[in-house]
């Protein structure tokens, strides 16, 4: 990527903008102009945006100029574009989650991490769209409507996080703000082919200053806020704004960024299959091709398969979804979405309620589970595998028979193991397949972001991947 100085800023990388502002080769009004020209392009064609707010980031973009000039402090975002999804507070605007009747919750104050990036200097410059309830992996709600996958409108951009994926895959901004319970960061990464990071639970405080109610248990312990990126190196600029304690989150935790790695090489378990599914051809030929680069890398790649993969995954929907009855489901059958009724119906479908001492036991279960990836993750601090086990789903999958629907949310069990045991995973594009992006996922043990990173940009500069905007048979409608 060799954009800077002869291209439209909205092209640039985060950490190529936050370059050019520092060195005063470019001014952050700039590239909010050209970022917001993008968006008035492509955010009509799209839908990743719920609201463009154009004039308060040329106010933001303005006042970062003003800190340039007068030589003040500049944080590692500084004049960037980002955006952040319409699920989290920010002060002045609507936290709508995607439910119609949440279109007037103002939100008074600016979440943790909204006000960390702002902090940092970053300017933004949308709310990206969401699924209701950010609970589908398919991005469209009565509210806003539906956003399209830039690289073919009839496959999903992914869910919840979709319109950050697809907006970045546009270049309407640089960084976008995801969270993640069951796959909302690296599902519509891995459809959209950009990178989405989920980091551990704790590294980036989670708080809605707006919410009447607290989290229930599950989004307690598997919920996390994260971002999303055209490359790996800005994920590293995004996380490193996001990841400050606050005091409103009392499981936020001041973690070094980067920790000790011991000598030798780096071992990474390959994880082709599981006992119940078998990946798609072109799913499989992503690991491969992984694999091979991070061994040109200097990685030691061997084939293992992490302790009870399919049960963990199992567990993820006994936990969520019964969790899930007393609020999510009790939501949506109150509303007039029928979209999401299917949806919520097909999730629990042949899920049979627990009471009170097997909801425990699922719990008691799950710690026995993170020990024993505990161990696996010591002997192998890097787990490759699928982000789905298909390639990106067709739109309105979900809305299909429960027995058929079912089908998707099997392939989804790399993601949903994963946050299950709440473990930090990136998920990197590796190539294209009939016209739709693919790709894989690393995972590593608690606040190992660090090896996920390093780890990812050797598979990066392996599958010099290319974003849509830049590829010569790209759909007329998404070029310059």
């Amino acid at each position: 990527m060799q954009y800077p100085f002869d291209s439209e800023p909205w092209r640039w990388s985060a950490v190529q903008l936050a370059a050019a502002i520092r060195q005063r080769r470019l001014t952050a009004r700039e590239a909010t102009i050209s970022t917001l020209g993008r968006i008035a392009d492509m955010n009509p064609v799209i839908n990743a945006y719920t609201e463009v707010l154009a004039q308060e980031a040329l106010d933001a973009a303005d006042a970062a100029d003003r800190a340039v000039a007068e030589g003040r402090d500049l944080g590692c975002l500084h004049g960037v574009p980002v955006s952040i999804k319409i699920n989290v507070d920010q002060a002045g605007k609507a936290t709508t989650n995607g439910v119609p009747a949440l279109r007037d919750h103002i939100a008074r104050e600016d979440a943790p991490l909204v006000s960390h990036w702002r902090q940092s200097g970053a300017i933004i410059v949308g709310r990206s769209n969401t699924p209701m309830y950010s609970s589908r992996w398919f991005t469209e709600n009565l509210l806003h409507g539906r956003t399209l996958n830039p690289w073919d409108a009839e496959v999903t951009p992914g869910g919840s996080s979709g319109g950050a994926a697809a907006a970045l895959a546009l270049g309407m901004c640089a960084v976008g703000h995801g969270n993640d319970l069951g796959g909302s960061i690296r599902y519509p990464a891995f459809c959209c082919g950009v990178a989405g990071l989920r980091p551990t639970r704790g590294r980036v405080p989670a708080y809605n200053p707006s919410s009447a109610v607290e989290h229930s248990i599950t989004p307690q312990l598997m919920s996390v806020q994260g971002c999303l990126a055209r490359t790996v190196a800005d994920l590293r600029l995004g996380l490193e704004a996001m990841a400050k304690p606050d005091p409103r989150d009392p499981d936020a935790l001041p973690m070094p960024m980067e920790l000790p790695i011991g000598p030798g090489p780096l071992r990474v378990a390959l994880f082709r299959q599981s006992a119940e599914y078998k990946p798609d051809p072109a799913v499989a030929q992503a690991l491969d091709d992984a694999a091979n680069w991070l061994r040109q890398a200097g990685y030691e790649v061997e084939e293992a398969a992490p302790p009870h993969f399919d049960e963990a995954a199992a567990l993820w929907r006994i936990l969520v979804q019964d969790d899930s009855r007393r609020n999510i489901l009790a939501g949506v059958a109150r509303s007039d979405d029928e979209a999401m009724k299917i949806s919520r119906r097909n999730m629990v479908w042949g899920l049979v309620e627990t009471d009170r001492d097997g909801y425990l036991d699922a719990l008691t279960r799950r710690h026995a589970l993170l020990r024993e990836w505990s161990m696996f993750l010591h002997k192998h601090p890097l787990l490759l595998l699928p982000v789905s086990w298909r390639v990106p789903a067709l739109q309105g999958e979900d809305q299909r028979p429960p027995e058929i629907a079912f089908e998707l949310i099997r392939a989804q069990s790399p993601l949903l193991a994963t946050a299950m045991l709440e473990l930090p995973a990136l998920s990197i594009p590796t190539g294209i397949h009939k016209g739709v992006p693919v790709g894989v996922q690393l995972v590593a043990w608690r606040f190992r972001e660090d090896l996920l990173l390093r780890a990812g940009e050797a598979i990066e500069s392996g599958a010099a991947f290319l974003p849509l905007f830049d590829r010569p048979g790209a759909d007329s409608r998404f070029r310059p």
